[in-house]
């Protein structure tokens, strides 16, 4: 078993697989923070569901995201484009008045703020700043 560095990279890299591969569920090891990053991708629409179970052959937890895909066959995600900005070697950080727009608006960031985590959107409603975890259009 290889030891990852970066869990939400490596959470981002199989979302993007699953997707590149046209999978409608992917599975992930679960951690508290990818599930809450998770909630926030839900709610702005990116995927449709994910749920924490439990793996009856390891007994770790394990979370089960269900894609989603839009057009006329179906074949289109709904998510263009994932990417991780901090890193473990690099953090990046932003005030309130810096935030980051992805895409002019159309698309999301993530940021850790003393708040918990928050869209760009609602962290400048709550003129709160922090790390800015990733972007998702």
């Amino acid at each position: 078993m290889a030891i990852i560095i970066d869990p939400v990279a490596d959470m981002f890299v199989r979302i993007k697989n699953a997707i590149s591969r046209k999978y409608h569920e992917v599975v992930l090891p679960h951690s508290n923070k990818k599930a809450k990053i998770l909630e926030i991708i839900k709610r702005e629409g990116y995927i449709v569901d994910f749920e924490v179970v439990k793996n009856e052959k390891t007994n770790f937890k394990e979370i089960k995201v269900t894609l989603k895909y839009k057009g006329m066959n179906q074949n289109q995600s709904a998510i263009s484009g994932l990417k991780k900005v901090s890193k473990p070697g690099l953090k990046v950080y932003s005030s309130a008045e810096k935030l980051p727009r992805v895409l002019s608006g159309y698309g999301t960031a993530i940021i850790s703020t003393s708040k918990g985590l928050l869209t760009d959107k609602e962290a400048r409603k709550a003129n709160v700043g922090g790390e800015v975890i990733a972007f998702i259009w």
